[in-house]
């Protein structure tokens, strides 16, 4: 079953949104990811300028290899079409994980 964990804001400095990332939100993707039933975590964040790509590639990309097999991937974007056809499709993809996903309207 593919969970889903919604972060609703994180700040707009890159290092700073990491740093709350990590503090707020990585122990309760990590507990969502632990339940047997969970085979894969879609983390939603909120839209962000481009300097916010390394983090969220490097948690999805990392986070993925700690808990494989099951799969983890982030989806970027507000509420709406395009990102709940992400969500579909990752849920039907075994074979993604460790992605970081943007979804424009």
């Amino acid at each position: 079953m593919q969970r889903e964990l919604a972060v609703e804001s994180l700040p707009e400095s890159a290092l700073y949104a990491a740093a709350a990332f990590m503090a707020l939100h990585l122990e309760g993707a990590r507990a969502l990811l632990a339940e047997a039933d969970t085979t894969a975590l879609a983390i939603l964040l909120p839209p962000a300028a481009h300097d916010h790509r390394d983090w969220r590639r490097a948690l999805a990309r990392d986070l993925a290899r700690e808990v494989a097999p099951k799969r983890v991937n982030l989806v970027a974007g507000s509420p709406g079409e395009a990102r709940d056809a992400t969500l579909r499709f990752l849920g039907d993809a075994p074979g993604v994980t460790g992605q970081y996903l943007v979804c424009h309207v």
